[in-house]
């Protein structure tokens, strides 16, 4: 009975994904209200995907998913990722980080080649992935790294004495953004998610290290620089907070909805299990009501257990809680070293029960997006 009941499900599932498919003139005409009223056709054509993976299931995301893992990492001739080495699939989401892009940097600020990086975006974009950017920039005042707390927004913003070096900044951030071509010469469309958790008080923009007003102030005057003076048309703006309690944190530093596409949050286990469920439950409870008032697509934006020692986390402790809860995406961190990972590789501890969550039919990878046209 259990057998037919399953085997009913895929083909529902099936059926839903193949109207998908079907779909795709609709969603290709299909206008999106952007915060960048200049967005490109494919950009707002991301964001109506965006929205419909939503009503299939969620997307499974992993940072530097095919830039390096355990004990490999990618030189230009290699299509890998721990993701597919575990569970023979890739993820449908693909996270990269422009951290040192404003200084000029060959490489990001996890040794990442910028030329790189962009073959794999063109890669991951011909499959029909999705992929979302963060960035950690240095601290403009000290020098020093993004979790240098030394008092910089006021410096970068208008009148600022620094406001010319943030935009030299900006023109090396979207020159980047700008190159992004696919093979017929059309911009990539991309979700960009600058000044992250902010509501923190462990980077230069965060709490305690600028106020809202400062807050909301750069993230304004980035995006005007950016779309007004410089071109870029090709991203779609996430804006999320960490964990938080209640509504009005979420909004406490909201540049408003005119400036942004996508509400994320970031939410990570770092204590028992039960607080990682308590914090899931509010915080994705709390963000599916504000998206429902602004009508706007929302998503885990940052997740994850590191070195993921509870064997079936995925499936009891994760999907669990976040299944049926409208989001698009959940986005795991990157497999950095033997103490710094959070997606399984082959033999790690929590191995067997992912291939149990990556074969669940509302979680979906690369193959199962590239259906929802």
């Amino acid at each position: 009975m259990r057998k037919n009941i399953t085997y009913w499900i895929k083909i529902i599932l099936l059926l839903v994904l193949l109207q998908s498919c079907k779909s795709t003139t609709t969603l290709m005409k299909q206008e999106a209200a952007l915060a960048d009223k200049m967005g490109s056709r494919q950009t707002e054509y991301l964001y109506n995907r965006i929205k419909e993976i939503a009503k299939v299931g969620y997307a499974f995301g992993h940072q530097d998913a095919t830039a390096y893992g355990m004990g490999w990492k990618n030189d230009g001739s290699i299509k890998r990722s721990d993701v597919h080495d575990v569970s023979g699939a890739y993820p449908a989401v693909y996270g990269f980080e422009l951290g040192h892009i404003e200084l000029g940097h060959s490489i990001n600020l996890d040794t990442v080649d910028f030329k790189l990086m962009q073959k794999l975006i063109q890669r991951a974009h011909k499959m029909r992935g999705i992929i979302t950017l963060s960035w950690h920039p240095d601290n403009p005042v000290s020098k020093k790294s993004a979790w240098d707390t030394t008092a910089a927004v006021t410096e970068i913003l208008k009148g600022g004495n620094l406001h010319n070096e943030y935009k030299a900044w900006l023109s090396k951030l979207a020159n980047f953004m700008n190159e992004l071509k696919d093979e017929s010469g059309n911009s990539i469309p991309v979700v960009f998610r600058p000044f992250h958790e902010m509501n923190g008080d462990w980077f230069w923009w965060g709490k305690g290290n600028c106020n809202p007003e400062e807050y909301i102030s750069l993230w304004r005057e980035t995006f005007d620089i950016l779309t007004k003076e410089y071109s870029v048309h090709n991203m779609l703006y996430a804006y999320s907070p960490n964990t938080l309690e209640k509504k009005e944190d979420y909004l406490k530093y909201y540049p408003g909805d005119s400036y942004v596409d996508i509400l994320g949050i970031d939410i990570y286990q770092h204590g028992s299990s039960e607080e990682f469920i308590m914090a899931l439950k509010n915080n994705i409870g709390l963000l599916q009501k504000i998206a429902a008032d602004k009508n706007k697509p929302y998503v885990l934006s940052e997740a994850g257990l590191n070195e993921i020692p509870i064997a079936n986390w995925w499936t009891e402790v994760l999907d669990r809680h976040i299944a049926k809860s409208g989001i698009s995406w959940a986005l795991f961190w990157r497999n950095a070293w033997p103490n710094h990972y959070f997606a399984p590789y082959p033999g790690q501890a929590s191995a067997s029960d992912f291939i149990l969550y990556k074969n669940l039919s509302h979680v979906l990878f690369l193959n199962d997006v590239k259906k929802i046209r």
